[in-house]
């Protein structure tokens, strides 16, 4: 008599779910940081480069707004409502006004960001230069100092922890409003994060938000690094 021995097949386990999955969908997976690594890092950067420009390229219009201001003073409450009033429009509509002239481009987010960065940095560059004490200008110009000169090696010194204080607040808010910029495709983290929010992807949209506070944290560093390097005079003074 023959007996037959009938091996027992044990069934394969089911991979248990990632923390990201539909199943699972966790706030935080940095599974999801390894496994999406370059799209993060490449919007990362996007979302950097933006930003830097945007901030560049408004200091570049705030800078000869702010000395027309000071120079024409009749001007200056035109000037600064110019500014402020860019402000008030809204990105839906500011973006689509760009979009003719600009194409869906990271150059329209560039350029709309830079704008609404005026009402920060004019107010903070006419601030920062009224806060020269007079007796200062009269002493440079006693010592043959033009107007150009002045500016230069005086004022716009001695201006600049005002002008650095609005312009990290400048910084910090564009880091912000990048994320508009998904309105046009060019929106950074801010591409995570609409795609996070419209299929309810929580750890993309945490880890996006999450790096843009980093963002918003590292360059406010390096801002006030900056400042201190360029102003020494003022390390050892006590707020």
């Amino acid at each position: 008599m023959r007996v037959t021995l009938l091996a027992t097949v044990t069934p394969p386990v089911a991979a248990e779910p990632s923390c990201y999955s539909a199943v699972v969908n966790e706030w935080w997976c940095y599974q999801y940081v390894e496994d999406r690594s370059g799209e993060i890092i490449d919007a990362t950067v996007q979302h950097l480069q933006i930003t830097v420009a945007a901030v560049l390229f408004g200091l570049v219009v705030a800078v000869p707004l702010a000395l027309l201001a000071r120079r024409v003073p009749r001007l200056e409450a035109a000037v600064l409502g110019f500014s402020t009033g860019l402000y008030t429009i809204p990105s839906l509509a500011l973006f689509p006004l760009l979009v003719p002239f600009t194409g869906l481009s990271a150059t329209t987010v560039v350029l709309g960001l830079g704008l609404y960065a005026l009402t920060i940095l004019v107010r903070a560059m006419l601030d920062g230069l009224r806060s020269v004490s007079e007796d200062v200008r009269e002493s440079a110009t006693g010592l043959g100092y033009g107007p150009g000169k002045l500016l230069m090696k005086v004022e716009l010194p001695l201006a600049l922890p005002v002008i650095m204080a609005g312009l990290r607040v400048a910084t910090v808010s564009t880091v912000a409003l990048t994320t508009v910029g998904t309105l046009v495709a060019f929106g950074g983290l801010g591409n995570l994060i609409s795609h996070g929010v419209q299929r309810d992807f929580r750890a993309e949209l945490v880890t996006a938000a999450v790096l843009c506070v980093v963002l918003a944290v590292l360059l406010d560093v390096l801002l006030v690094v900056g400042q201190r390097i360029l102003t020494p005079w003022t390390r050892g003074v006590r707020a």
